[in-house]
């Protein structure tokens, strides 16, 4: 009666506790309205972006209930669904995919994913009672010194038991609880870092195939501009040899087509190694994308638009500010577990079971055996280290907020920084590509004007040297553009898509 009384009781504080430990609330972090660099980029796409106007609200609410998900709470970004799409490329599409489903680090971060599912799994059955079976047989002989008098086969004896054990700790204080909300925000950070990671190898596949045609296209630059050159020491060599020119000018002309002609080893290494860096990010050796890339496309065409939306979205679906947010999450949860042992721990244990000296007899009325026990562990004479832990627990809790303040700091940095590098490069294009077109029209007139006696060699040679300078810059410069524009998805981490199934355990609220 005793026992049962006691079991009521705790039973009734059980339901009616509260689990000890600070609730987590979501950091209120004050943000711009609009990225900076918003309407310089907009100007220098030349697109009707409407700025200045707050589409959303920029400071996300404080006070979020501790078992609620940032992540699961952000709006679909602004930008498009799958941006590698937007650049028109099939084969860049296809690098992507494959990137997806066959990179080796994406693999090892789904490991991770899993293991912490499986944790979190393992944390929620510590609600539940542990339930654990047993069975003995034994044969035993005393000797005749334990037993003197007795007769050899009265020494003999046989046993056998059958039990089922049952041990539940009662979480009146809400340690178990706490317990499994800080697993369940690591599992959806350690989501969030799988998305990061997805964003990033996206991206550098996408960095890696815009690198290699803009190396495949300053390579072509410089073999068109050397046969261009030795079609200028062709003409050099000719007036030589009718006496209308000197060994200096026939030097002069042979020296440039050399430094031409040396450009090219090293853009060929450039081109090769590039190749090889796409062939491992899609999970297959370095030479399996040769033949497929070595024919020569033009750079991908640049995205019409990119919307940045504002920086309160962003901060929304980012996916290292998310895990940076339950990373903190957990924190603040484990200070919850830390102070649960400044109380009484509450174990329930039972047993059931037969136990008899011949097999026939058990489960019989009279084999019957049961145990029922209330434990009570309390650590109160050892407070200096339960203060101890909760002090480390509150210290890691504050690196986790001011990680995540910094997260939220770099990457509005990272944001601002890619719409101000793409704003540029593209009115730097502009510039370069006129200088390409006037510069091959200078190199032409040169050739005609020293044909025709009207101008010296030096003339031909500088202008021959400045198209090759130019159309080099203005190759050079649509692959920064092209690769700002995939820093700039990768700063808003925007229309990556998730290829990894949200697990119940994880979604479950």
């Amino acid at each position: 009666m005793v026992i049962r009384s006691l079991t009521l009781g705790v039973a009734a504080a059980l339901l009616a506790a509260c689990a000890v430990g600070p609730d987590y609330v979501r950091p209120n972090i004050d943000t711009p309205a609009k990225f900076a660099r918003d309407e310089a980029a907009a100007d220098a796409r030349a697109v009707d972006v409407a700025t200045g106007v707050e589409s959303s609200s920029a400071q996300a609410p404080s006070g979020v209930p501790s078992n609620a998900s940032p992540s699961s709470q952000a709006p679909a970004p602004q930008a498009d669904d799958e941006f590698w799409r937007s650049f028109n490329d099939p084969l860049l599409t296809r690098l992507v995919e494959d990137s997806l489903a066959a990179n080796h680090d994406l693999r090892i971060a789904l490991a991770s994913y899993d293991r912490a599912n499986a944790l979190l799994r393992n944390a929620k059955l510590d609600r539940f009672p542990t339930v654990t079976a047993s069975a003995t047989a034994s044969d035993s002989r005393a000797s005749a010194d334990q037993a003197p008098g007795v007769s050899r086969n009265d020494r003999d004896g046989e046993s056998y038991s059958v039990q089922a054990d049952v041990s539940w700790e009662l979480d009146v204080f809400g340690r178990v609880r706490r317990g499994v909300e800080s697993q369940r925000a690591e599992a959806w950070a350690t989501a969030s870092d799988l998305d990061a990671l997805q964003v990033a190898i996206v991206g550098e596949v996408a960095r890696s195939y815009v690198e290699l045609r803009g190396f495949q296209e300053r390579l072509r630059v410089a073999k068109n501009n050397a046969e261009n050159q030795r079609e200028t020491l062709r003409l050099v060599n000719a007036r030589f040899d009718a006496g209308r020119g000197t060994e200096f000018d026939t030097s002069r002309a042979r020296a440039q087509l050399e430094l031409t002609l040396s450009r090219v080893p090293a853009l060929e290494a450039q081109v090769a190694v590039t190749m090889h860096r796409l062939a491992v990010l899609t999970g297959q050796t370095p030479e399996a994308l040769i033949a497929e890339l070595t024919p020569v496309q033009p750079l991908p065409a640049l995205p019409s638009r990119l919307d940045p939306g504002s920086p309160g979205e962003l901060l929304r679906h980012r996916p290292d500010v998310i895990a940076a947010e339950h990373r903190l999450h957990a924190a603040t949860a484990r200070i919850g577990v830390a102070t649960a042992d400044l109380f009484p721990r509450f174990t329930l244990g039972g047993l059931i079971g037969s136990q008899a000296i011949d097999s026939s007899a058990l489960f019989e009325r009279d084999s019957e055996t049961r145990f029922v026990a209330l434990g009570i562990d309390w650590s109160f004479l050892d407070i200096g280290r339960v203060r101890a832990r909760m002090a480390a627990a509150d210290a890691d809790a504050a690196g986790e907020l001011a990680r995540y303040q910094q997260s939220v700091l770099l990457a509005l940095e990272d944001t601002e920084n890619a719409l101000v590098r793409y704003a540029r490069a593209r009115v730097e294009d502009q510039h370069l590509e006129q200088a390409a077109v006037d510069s091959a029209t200078a190199a032409r007139l040169a050739r005609v004007r020293y044909e025709a006696g009207a101008a010296d060699l030096f003339e031909v040679l500088d202008a021959e040297r400045t198209q090759l300078t130019a159309q080099e810059a203005f190759a050079d410069g649509r692959t920064r553009s092209a690769s700002s524009a995939v820093a700039l998805y990768k700063a808003l981490a925007g229309g990556w898509p998730t290829r990894v199934p949200v697990r119940e355990e994880v979604a479950a609220r």
